[in-house]
């Protein structure tokens, strides 16, 4: 029966320490993909501004489009205002000349003068919505210089992170698998408590070796025994000081 136990937890200590090994591999593996994305450095976070600058100008010229167009319909509302009060003058004006007597002939002098407000407001009108329609049509066109200035800039920083990418894609590929891999080793919790750890320190290293009986990621100076325990890697151990997982300096051998 002792040696029943015995065999069990050198299984036990065996597969934790499968894990301790495959989580470093990921470690460096991830670390590998980080190199390889610093290459593109800005690039990234360049495009997806420029992206961002090309369609919020494209969006300010269609805002303005959709003014001119609410502009030229005023325009044509009001000529077609003005035709339509000079036909009526020219009705009323026929009918002065067939009234019977100076009252109907004052009354349709008075309906012609108010026609004639009209189109001088009509005209009034076409004046304003034809100023506010330079501007506007001004204000399109620099914001079309912009955009195709930005649209050039967007081109050559898309097209030089599309080369990056292109020639560092099998690189990727590869790694992603070898990562995968790795991953299979790993229970899910660990797996997250890497990914956690991995997201909130300095240079995404989450797994870090001894080195000259410090942690490899904050430098400060481990104790003896403990050291000797992340050797055994019987368990998982977390530096005290900066939350990473420390694994043995010897783990490569």
């Amino acid at each position: 029966m002792a040696t029943t136990n015995k065999k069990n937890v050198e299984t036990v200590d065996y597969t934790m320490q499968e894990r301790i090994k495959a989580l470093y591999e990921l470690q460096k593996i991830d670390s590998k993909i980080d190199e390889i994305n610093k290459i593109k450095g800005e690039l990234p976070m360049e495009v997806a501004d420029l992206e961002d600058e090309v369609a919020g100008l494209q969006t300010r010229i269609d805002n303005i489009q959709r003014d001119i167009d609410e502009l030229n319909a005023l325009l044509r509302k009001d000529k077609e205002e003005i035709e339509q009060s000079k036909i009526q003058i020219a009705k009323y004006e026929e009918q002065q000349q067939n009234v019977r007597n100076n009252r109907e002939f004052d009354s349709i002098g008075k309906e012609i003068e108010y026609i004639e407000l009209q189109i001088q407001l009509c005209e009034k009108h076409i004046k304003q919505h034809t100023a506010d329609l330079k501007v506007k049509k001004q204000h399109i066109e620099e914001a079309e210089a912009v955009k195709n200035d930005r649209a050039i800039d967007l081109a050559a920083k898309r097209a030089e992170l599309d080369s990056i990418d292109a020639e560092t894609a099998q690189d990727i590929e590869n790694l992603k698998a070898q990562a995968d891999k790795a991953r299979e080793v790993i229970d899910e919790r660990l797996l997250q408590a890497y990914c956690r750890i991995r997201s909130n320190v300095r240079n995404g290293m989450a797994v870090v070796p001894i080195k000259r009986d410090a942690c490899g990621g904050c430098f400060n100076r481990i104790p003896p025994q403990r050291q000797s325990e992340i050797r055994q890697g019987r368990k998982i151990i977390i530096c005290e000081y900066c939350g990473r997982v420390l694994v043995s300096d010897n783990i490569d051998e």
